[in-house]
């Protein structure tokens, strides 16, 4: 009778034992089915490219109808820059070349998304080609100068795709690398240091003489900006820069801009499409004249700390919100799976205990 009691018990713990697997195995099942779902959310809400969000009137697309200097035009350009039906070449290969393309159009977005197809390539071998493209969001265009074809001491936001290493001492990063600036105008463009003075964040990337295309994605929305790369041509955007604590305004415009000096490039654009980002604001946000914030960066160094920082990005912003569900996500499966090995452990015992009765 004894035995059978022991039997019986025994039964009841293993069919106990059997259904806690069962209920963890789901829960791992669905925990893993909502960080694959939220995780494709983050993915696809930079990539999925709505055409019913595409702003065409900030958008630069084949074949490059409304570029010119009529009144009508969208788009205008200056110096080298040569419209064809395939590409807008900002400069040719050739020494000492200044170009840019600008919008028209005032951009009146609180929330946006910039993506930039283009071409980096040349004759030139390894570390003699030069100088680079800039992507703006400024007050001001069309004004010619020494960064990247574009002025200096600029308002507004600044990515430079720079293909030419000037700091010889900062060999801590590899060339190209992108970089972002924002500017309110106090600050100019350090060439001797590659701009990392003001840069406030980077990624190196092979870009130039590339067989395909390569791609840019420019994210500013609820106060911070991503910045996403796609060089590999595997339709995939891999994260550059993400920095919080950022403040732009309304009405600036978008462009781009190119130059070579005693090294050269063929610097091309082959799209800039603008989409508008559907994002809920509160009534006070609503309610800020947008067009008068100064543009600005609240981080928690200063973006000359940056320099001694090899990857070129801010450890102390805030975590994205995926990034802080993987935390909390990691957190519970661990104390789920320890709760679960002490109750094995602690089962394999009894059974043994039981066996000397």
């Amino acid at each position: 009778m004894a035995v059978e009691t022991r039997k019986t018990v025994k039964s009841v713990c293993s069919r106990h034992y059997s259904n806690k697997m069962t209920n963890f195995s789901t829960f791992l099942r669905t925990a893993t089915l909502y960080l694959i779902l939220r995780t494709s959310f983050v993915h696809c809400d930079i990539t999925d490219g709505n055409q019913e969000h595409l702003k065409r009137e900030h958008s630069l697309m084949k074949p490059y109808h409304g570029v010119g200097s009529s009144s009508s035009s969208q788009w205008d350009f200056w110096g080298s820059t040569l419209v064809t039906s395939s590409y807008v070449r900002l400069t040719p290969d050739d020494r000492s070349k200044q170009g840019s393309i600008w919008n028209t159009v005032p951009v009146h977005l609180k929330d946006w998304e910039m993506h930039v197809q283009y071409k980096i390539h040349g004759s030139g071998k390894k570390n003699l080609h030069g100088d680079g493209i800039a992507i703006w969001y400024t007050k001001e265009r069309l004004h010619p100068g020494p960064v990247f074809g574009n002025q200096d001491h600029f308002v507004g936001l600044a990515l430079f795709l720079d293909t030419f290493r000037n700091d010889l001492h900062g060999m801590d990063r590899t060339f190209p690398y992108i970089s972002a600036t924002v500017s309110n105008g106090s600050v100019g463009y350090d060439h001797g240091k590659d701009g990392r003075s003001a840069e406030l964040g980077g990624c190196a990337a092979e870009i130039r003489n590339k067989d395909h295309e390569t791609y840019l994605a420019i994210r500013y929305s609820k106060g911070r900006l991503t910045v996403m790369v796609d060089v590999e041509d595997k339709n995939e955007w891999k994260e550059c820069i993400d920095i919080g604590g950022v403040s732009l305004p309304t009405g600036y415009y978008f462009g781009a801009s190119a130059a070579t000096g005693d090294l050269s490039d063929n610097h091309d654009i082959i799209s800039m499409k603008m989409y508008q980002l559907m994002v809920e604001h509160t009534a006070e946000e609503e309610s800020q004249d947008w067009t008068k914030i100064e543009p600005s960066v609240n981080l928690l160094k200063s973006p000359k700390d940056n320099i001694d920082d090899p990857t070129g990005n801010f450890r102390g912003t805030a975590l994205t919100g995926w990034k802080v569900f993987l935390l909390l996500l990691c957190s519970l499966l661990g104390i789920v799976v320890c709760a679960v090995v002490g109750a094995v452990v602690f089962q394999k015992r009894q059974e043994r205990n039981k066996r000397f009765y």
